[in-house]
Parts: C-alpha cells; structure tokens; sequence
C-alpha cells in the first residue's frame, strides 16, 4: 500500500470540520518558527496552532495549497487568497513542491507527528530546503532552514 493511500484511509470518515488545514510548506516553517511574524495578530495564532499540534500530535491535518489556519491572521491573507496574485503563486508553488516530495497529493490527510516525520526524514538536504524555502523572507530567522542547511 503507498504512503498516499495510508494516509487517506486512516481518516476517511473524518470530516473537513474536523481536520486542520495545514498550507504544505507550513510543516516546515512550524518546525523553525521563533516567534518573529507578519503581525502580533499572526504569532500569537502561529504560537496557538504550534501548541494545539505539540499537545496533540496525533491530531489530524489536511495538506493543503491554500489558505490554512495560520494564514488566517496573516495581513497578507487577502491578497494570497486572489488566485492570480505573483504572492500566491509563489507560496503554493512552495507547497506543491513539499507535497511532490512527500509523493502526498493536496488534501492528503496525515497524522501531524506522521506528517513531520515525512518532513524531516524527504527533506533532509540543503538543496531541498533551497528548492521550498526559495528567497522567502523567513529564511534568516528559520530554525528548521539554518538547521537543514548547515
């Protein structure tokens, strides 16, 4: 049975309300997060969601390419939402490639633990980090972007 199909079938009677959805390239800036953000509003919900996630790490995510439960506080959030902006291209393609190198398609659901287990163990190199992280703004304040490149 592939990964894909491991994932989907644990949780087919979940539904979307019961899920969280996690943008892709988010399972890595979590894992990096400082505490530095787009706005007080944003790191207080970043801090909120990393804790639900640390204090249930069996808690169920849907992988997504859109706005997730972090982008919910981001000042940024209504231009990332129209489809055509350069803003949101550019962050899903960084979640495209975080999927395409899972092999998870978008909505996979998956375990958070299982889910940053995959993260750590596919995208384990300095070029791969490159490849997600890009230019991105973060990168010099990421933890999990310093530690990958070292």
């Amino acid at each position: 049975m592939s990964k894909k199909s491991q994932c989907k079938s644990e949780t087919d009677s979940k539904t979307d309300s019961e899920l969280l959805k996690i943008r892709a390239h988010h399972l890595c800036c979590i894992q990096g997060f400082q505490g530095y953000g787009y706005s007080p509003a944003f790191v207080a919900n970043m801090r909120a969601v990393i804790s639900d996630l640390e204090a249930l790490p069996s808690r169920l995510l849907k992988l997504v390419t859109v706005c997730d439960a972090i982008c919910i506080s981001c000042p940024s959030k209504r231009e990332c939402t129209i489809q055509e902006s350069v803003l949101s291209r550019r962050i899903r393609q960084m979640d495209l490639v975080v999927l395409e190198k899972l092999r998870l398609d978008d909505g996979t659901i998956v375990k958070a633990d299982d889910a940053f287990g995959l993260i750590n163990s596919k995208l384990n190199n300095a070029s791969d980090v490159e490849e997600v992280c890009g230019t991105g703004k973060w990168r010099p304040k990421c933890l999990w972007y310093a530690q990958a490149v070292e």
